[in-house]
């Protein structure tokens, strides 16, 4: 059986029978020579190879994301519009990039298309702002050597000032087509990609999981590891199968299908009022580009030591739903890790939901990291916590070390003790002897042991100092 994978790409309806797991990018470049999208780094890292990737909303709609294509496959395409750097240009230049060239934006060039990419993905997003933080957001997936950032920082103002009440209006792409910013052809996709919208692939219509070899969720990580193997193998692209994503609230727990992202997790009005900081901490992890695309699954199946998000998970008390042939286990995640990349799953068995219980009134959660950059970059140490004072006394308590054992820690002994304890300065300096007995640090390229050792005390005083302000304060903790 030939799959087809068809999608529009900029203004044209493709239809393509190339491998479902090719990489866009080498799809963009090899065979359809649209050469702007860049190769870089082909790990995310770099941003060159940015493009948007548009879907048909419930109401009629078109919401456009902007991801690297070097670890998006084709197959995830389907039904969908596909804008490169070539799908922007105009007879002239556009707001995006006459700003850049005012404002001495680019210099060698060659990561250039990607950030007029990212950048014109943010004037279409609605649930953005165009100004300096959100410019700092569209460039959190770049690397730029040649001209550091200030200069595309200062684009905020042109494009505020020039774009003025399009960036305002309720139907803000229309608007911007109008404006000029944007290309007429933008106006015409809803309806082209009602036409094409794809019929969600089941087991029963022949592209069963069984028959994978890989299982393709946000591609993140597996492009990375298994990047080579892939194309040429039978792969199933999970995003096309239904009822893996969103949040809802079932029987006092949230729960969160499998394939959201954690762009989505960061934006849910229902996970910003459980987690008020989540938007600072969904901005330590990753970057925009990758976010849109990196799946809380993805994350956890991958087992990483210092995974980001399963750090915060871990904190939250999560729940683990597998599925295999239509029955249902459920395992908590502080049990799920049994050692280093070794997890209680079968082959067979898939990721489909998590799940935690809604926390206390009067709850607390932090998410802290240690890594070499703010954006875009692997922790050498993070961790989460989840604190419930009542009356000066600790109700509960969940402490999450990554980055410090072979799987996510959960620190038990360390939150065991503090558990019914008043917080208090010598309870908290207990509690971190107790914590450095837990851990087991190595040396590796992200620190040594003795480093990691310290990020962990330093950590669980930013805990407890973010979380009880009242109680305790940084200076107290040390010899001054």
């Amino acid at each position: 059986m030939v799959y087809k994978t068809k999608f529009i790409l900029n203004e044209q309806l493709v239809e393509t029978d190339c491998a479902p797991g090719m990489l866009a990018l080498d799809y963009l470049r090899r065979q359809e020579w649209k050469t702007g999208t860049k190769e870089g780094c082909k790990e995310g890292d770099c941003g060159a190879c940015t493009v948007l990737v548009g879907s048909l909303q419930e109401d009629e709609s078109v919401r456009y994301e902007p991801v690297t294509s070097c670890l998006l496959p084709l197959g995830e395409l389907e039904g969908k519009h596909l804008v490169t750097i070539e799908g922007l240009n105009m007879t002239e230049l556009s707001p995006v990039q006459k700003a850049i060239v005012e404002e001495g934006g680019t210099q060698c060039g060659f990561c250039t298309p990607g950030i007029v990419v990212s950048m014109n993905g943010l004037l279409m997003d609605k649930s953005k702002t165009v100004d300096l933080e959100g410019i700092k957001y569209a460039l959190s997936g770049h690397l730029c050597r040649c001209t550091g950032y200030r200069s595309l920082k200062s684009t905020a103002t042109l494009l505020s000032e020039r774009l003025g009440e399009h960036l305002t209006a309720d139907d803000r792409l229309s608007s911007l087509v109008a404006a000029g910013a944007l290309p007429n052809y933008f106006v015409e996709i809803p309806g082209m990609l009602r036409e094409i919208a794809p019929e969600p692939i089941t087991s029963e219509n022949g592209n069963g999981l069984k028959k994978a070899d890989f299982l393709i969720a946000g591609g993140t990580d597996l492009y990375v590891q298994a990047g080579e193997k892939i194309p040429d193998a039978k792969v199933q692209v999970l995003n096309l199968l239904p009822g893996m994503k969103g949040i809802n609230r079932v029987n006092g727990h949230y729960q969160i299908g499998a394939l959201t992202t954690f762009e989505e997790f960061g934006n849910s009005p229902e996970m910003q009022e459980v987690i008020p900081d989540l938007g600072h901490f969904i901005h330590l992890i990753a970057s925009w580009q990758v976010r849109n695309r990196a799946t809380l699954s993805g994350n956890i199946i991958n087992a990483s030591p210092i995974g980001d998000m399963t750090a915060l998970l871990l904190a939250l008390e999560s729940e683990l739903i597998l599925q295999e042939a239509g029955k249902e286990r459920i395992v908590a995640l502080k049990d799920f890790y049994k050692g280093y990349k070794q997890m209680d799953r079968k082959k067979s068995e898939i990721l489909t939901a998590i799940r935690f219980p809604a926390p206390a009134p009067g709850t607390k959660i932090n998410f802290e990291k240690v890594s070499k950059r703010t954006c875009l970059d692997i922790a050498s140490v993070n961790s989460g916590m989840l604190l419930l004072v009542e009356d000066g006394v600790v109700g509960k308590i969940q402490f999450t070390l990554g980055g410090v054992a072979p799987i996510p820690l959960l620190l038990c002994e360390t939150g065991g003790f503090l558990s019914g304890q008043p917080i208090t300065l010598e309870n908290a300096r207990r509690a971190i002897e107790i914590t450095q007995e837990e851990i087991a640090p190595i040396d590796d390229v992200r620190g040594k042991a003795d480093y990691k050792r310290l990020l962990a005390k330093q950590l669980f005083i930013a805990h407890l100092t973010k979380l009880c302000p009242e109680k305790l304060k940084v200076r107290e903790f040390y010899d001054l």
